[in-house]
């Protein structure tokens, strides 16, 4: 292969095995023909034969264009006189692309996508709003997306430095079995075990704590002793093989670009560093359909207005920054509630931290609040017992913190799973091959969890208060379903009332779901039992908090 010839190098990610299969063909000398597959990404890397000063300072970019527009889709720059453009597609068919850059040798270049229909069931492209129904999350392909997170905020951390990341896979593979399709995680982060882990006994397991390595940092340097003048291209070539590995089992990375509730020597807000790292992750990652952009974790906390007393514009400019970037058109928050609520027309759906006593009521206000925004209660105070005490929350018993889960569903709002071994700097990315005696997670709750809301399809569902006294209720009216949540230590709640006044239901079924075994009844004609003038019937009370399911409901003409 003449290498004095521009290279272009076509990487088709996501294989099942381990992650990547890399094609390399030789530059075409006319237009290059891409065959790809819908939502399936292609990196196409152009390699110059003479190196680039101040590369980040150059604009390059591919107009990419398809039937009904075009694209603008910024390449980015991978060391070693490599150019990569990043592309997926969520529609079928022939596109064409061509490259404008202010670098001679690859200004003009160009080729063509040939994107066929994606026939896996478990493909559905991007997280994207609906103006019909603009409360929920759907997928591209307009299908339902239960949005249920686990966060995972050193994910990036777990198989630094490994030519495979086998670990990252164990864990990825838990999460997607147990019903979790998103991962609310860091790119980077750090914890010189200062602020949150107060447990000894972690330090005597120094393979489960990743809060401070120094050998992991997006610049060059260390978090102790940073090098802005360049970024670590090592560290972006791995975490590529996360998000990756993540796409592969549809499971979206709600990406938390900065976090400023740890340790991180980020530079100077604003300045010519910070915006070299900030336009990389947009530039570099948007092309992968399973991205939710977040621009910070804890983003106007103390700390972060300490580092930045004008943090609020900063923010605003870095939402302005990543619409602007991103061809592709990935949904952006915030995680800060103030924020979001002072500028809901800026963020795509609203992320709230309400850790409250009284969770339902306080997530129902928010609910009402925001009608025409998704609302996602990214932490709410619950976290689950682990072997390590790293951060025990408001709770920590696992059926509390399922409870927790549940009253901001019916609530109607969207929610996070935490594990204290896998939420923050220590991570047990194997809980279940762990000793005899070694706490394990209840990730199984969850899985039940999903499964219901994925069969009753969450979204066509809105949270009744009206009738609640001792349960909470989400209605389908134009399916005629009614669901019902009852603590186990409830006896029962008469929800006759609700039914008359809106319903007829001399068809109604009933059926009970057990949320700790997934444990369903069977489907009978429903029948309120009656004992001291309320009804007073239910299965598994004192042992599991259940759902009574109501269908075949007819909506009574007004």
């Amino acid at each position: 292969m003449n290498f004095k010839k521009i290279l272009l190098i076509v990487v088709l990610l996501f294989s099942k095995s381990s992650f990547t299969q890399i094609k390399v063909c030789k530059a075409a000398k006319s237009s290059q023909t891409i065959k790809s597959i819908q939502w399936e990404v292609n990196d196409l890397v152009y390699r110059t034969k003479k190196s680039v000063v101040k590369p980040f300072s150059k604009t390059i970019y591919a107009i990419v264009k398809e039937k009904g527009g075009e694209k603008k889709v910024p390449l980015f720059y991978n060391g070693d006189n490599e150019w990569v453009f990043r592309y997926s597609s969520s529609t079928v068919g022939s596109q064409s692309f061509i490259i404008n850059s202010e670098i001679k040798e690859l200004n003009g270049k160009k080729g063509r996508f040939i994107i066929s229909k994606n026939e896996k069931k478990e493909r559905h492209g991007g997280v994207v709003l609906n103006e019909k129904d603009p409360r929920h999350f759907y997928y591209e392909d307009g299908s339902h997306y239960f949005n249920l997170a686990f966060e995972c905020d050193w994910l990036f951390a777990l198989d630094y430095g490994e030519e495979n990341i086998s670990k990252t896979e164990h864990l990825l593979g838990l999460i997607n079995e147990n019903g979790f399709n998103q991962v609310v995680m860091n790119v980077y982060a750090y914890d010189p075990d200062l602020d949150w882990v107060k447990d000894e006994s972690l330090k005597q397991n120094p393979q489960h704590d990743y809060g401070a390595r120094e050998d992991i940092f997006p610049f060059l340097g260390s978090n102790s002793k940073p090098d802005y003048s360049d970024l670590n291209y090592t560290f972006f070539k791995h975490f590529d093989k996360v998000i990756a590995a993540m796409h592969d089992k549809e499971i979206v990375s709600h990406l938390m670009i900065y976090v400023w509730n740890k340790r991180v020597a980020w530079p100077k807000a604003g300045s010519d560093a910070d915006n070299m790292y900030y336009d990389y992750i947009i530039k570099r990652y948007q092309a992968f359909p399973n991205i939710i952009w977040d621009v910070s974790k804890e983003a106007a906390n103390k700390i972060a207005i300490q580092q930045n007393e004008n943090i609020v514009e900063h923010i605003e400019e870095r939402i302005v920054r990543t619409r602007n970037l991103d061809a592709f058109n990935r949904l952006v928050s915030v995680h800060d509630f103030g924020f979001c609520k002072n500028h809901k027309d800026d963020v795509d759906f609203i992320s709230t931290q309400d850790w409250k006593f009284l969770l339902y009521e306080s997530m129902i206000n928010v609910y009402n609040l925001f009608p025409n925004k998704p609302v996602f209660n990214i932490e709410h105070g619950g976290y689950e017992a682990s072997p390590y005490n790293v951060f025990p929350g408001g709770y920590s018993n696992a059926e509390i913190c399922l409870r927790r889960n549940y009253l901001c569903v019916f609530a109607g709002v969207y929610t996070t799973y935490y594990w204290q071994a896998a939420a923050w700097n220590a991570v047990i990315h194997n809980p279940f091959e762990q000793p005899e005696g070694i706490v394990k997670p209840r990730f199984d709750y969850f899985k039940y969890m999903s499964k219901l809301f994925d069969k009753v399809n969450f979204e066509n569902f809105k949270p009744v208060t009206k009738y609640n006294t001792r349960s909470y209720v989400l209605s389908n009216s134009k399916e005629g379903v009614v669901m019902q949540y009852f603590p186990k230590e409830v006896h029962s709640d008469d929800i006759k009332r609700m039914l008359e006044n809106q319903f007829n239901y001399a068809n109604a079924t009933s059926q009970w779901f057990n949320t700790i075994t997934g444990e369903f009844t069977k489907e009978q004609k429903l029948e309120f039992k009656y004992k001291y003038g309320f009804w007073d019937w239910r299965p598994y009370r004192n042992e599991a908090d259940a759902i009574l399911i109501i269908r075949n409901l007819e909506q009574k003409k007004n």
